[in-house]
């Protein structure tokens, strides 16, 4: 399989009459691909979480589903992070296609074989199959930005990107109402988005290309003249080896460390509130179906102004800094978190307007620390950092959100989960500001060594 999803080889170079407008072409066509793409993988990613009251009606419990639940989690964070490392060393146009391929079909399966949620172990199992494949669209994106933008230009273009994950989740709470609605039937919530998916696979096989060599174009530093810091002494074009990038950019890079542990306490309260959110509507909140599907959508596509703001204000008037944007967002966060919590039944406005508020801050940390770990790293290292941080994100944040709180809202109610995702802001807060002051330190310490 990997020789099929070998990276192609450079192209002979085109005129240089031609460069400037193939490259602003080719730029547009590939954001294009990993845009609608990504928004692909999300149409079959959650949608287990919007059938969860519909499961409990059938007899399971919280704690199974979330047991359940957490097989993306799980696998999901091992995939992008080992399936990262293959994807640096692989075509992006096949390797996304496939994953969003095998994870519609699984959703369709899901939604039209009744054996497929006839058991949690079965419904483990093939949650955990759509987390595997689910983590073959995160590196490829990852790889694609930093082969055809700049670095000068990564946070702004990525926070824009970023914003697909909002459209593709925010999508899931109104497709959910209509498939319910046309086909009198809940599968639906598997089904439907699983048939777009498939679709969507083909879009992006028709639009991606690995990178700009590969079409007779000129490296992105080249082209831009925008060249990264060097990183001991590589070439950021130069292909790494597989253990290479393991013990030479991974392992050994503290400060990857510090964001990925961040990334447990930033993803257990994004997961924590958005796949708790219809059961803790529907049972304390008293919302409908259709009220709870709404303020999905409205909880994801919040996150689009609120992500595109995040990568401007790093890039603008942080000059490339990531932490203290982060750190801003998650204080909000907290407040917005304990107004959801805190708010009385009746209140539906107050609510919603704090699931906007929660949405609309959440996903700029879940962004920058992606980008973070990409500004520290070869660029033929990208998809394995992204996929290290993001290993962290989910097996630690998002596998707590799932099964923690499912165990401690059975057994001790609701309370008990907000408690703790107060408690994972304020970590969060704590560690994103430790990489704030590494950072500082770096930057004095290579001030100074400056001749």
């Amino acid at each position: 399989m990997f020789k099929f999803l070998k990276q192609p080889l450079d192209k002979e170079p085109i005129s240089n009459d031609k460069v400037d407008k193939f490259y602003s072409k080719m730029r547009w066509q590939v954001f294009f691909g990993i845009f609608v793409g990504y928004a692909g993988y999300y149409l079959v990613r959650k949608n287990f979480a919007l059938a969860i009251p519909d499961l409990i009606e059938q007899g399971y419990t919280k704690l199974q589903l979330g047991f359940a639940l957490s097989g993306v989690a799980i696998a999901y964070g091992l995939s992008k992070f080992l399936m990262g490392n293959v994807s640096d060393r692989s075509d992006a146009r096949k390797f996304m296609p496939i994953g969003l391929l095998m994870s519609g079909l699984i959703m369709i399966t899901m939604g039209l074989f009744p054996f497929a949620t006839s058991s949690v172990t079965i419904m483990f199992i093939l949650l955990l199959l759509n987390g595997w494949f689910q983590g073959m669209g995160w590196p490829p994106s990852g790889r694609i930005m930093v082969q055809w933008f700049s670095i000068k230009e990564r946070g702004t273009k990525m926070s824009f990107w970023n914003t697909a994950h909002n459209i593709g989740g925010g999508l899931i709470g109104p497709l959910a109402i209509f498939g319910v609605a046309y086909f009198n039937d809940w599968h639906a919530k598997f089904y439907l988005p699983g048939i777009i998916a498939v679709f969507i696979a083909l879009i992006i096989y028709l639009t991606l290309r690995d990178r700009p060599q590969a079409v007779g174009l000129p490296p992105i530093e080249e082209y831009k003249n925008d060249y990264p810091e060097e990183i001991e002494g590589v070439n950021q074009n130069d292909i790494i080896s597989g253990k290479e990038i393991f013990l030479k950019y991974i392992f050994k890079n503290k400060l990857l460390w510090f964001i990925a542990i961040a990334n447990i306490f930033v993803y257990l309260v994004r997961y924590g509130i958005l796949d708790w959110a219809p059961t803790y509507l529907k049972e304390v909140k008293n919302f409908s179906l259709e009220e709870s599907g709404w303020a999905y959508f409205l909880y994801e596509w919040a996150g689009i102004p609120g992500t595109i703001l995040a990568g401007i204000v790093s890039d603008k008037w942080f000059k490339g800094k990531r932490a203290p944007v982060s750190i801003i967002y998650m204080v909000l966060v907290l407040i917005a978190v304990v107004v959801y919590w805190k708010n009385p039944v009746g209140n539906p406005l107050i609510d919603n307007l704090a699931l906007i508020a929660i949405g609309f801050l959440i996903y700029g940390p879940v962004m920058l620390i992606g980008v973070q770990a990409l500004d520290l790293v070869p660029k033929n290292a990208a998809g394995t950092a992204a996929g290290f941080t993001g290993l962290f994100g989910y097996l630690g944040g998002a596998l707590t959100a799932n099964i923690v709180i499912g165990y401690l809202v059975d057994n001790y109610g609701w309370d008990s989960g907000f408690l703790l995702l107060v408690g994972a802001c304020i970590l969060s807060i704590l560690f994103i500001g430790y990489t704030w002051i590494i950072e500082n330190k770096n930057h004095k310490l290579k001030e100074l060594n400056k001749p």
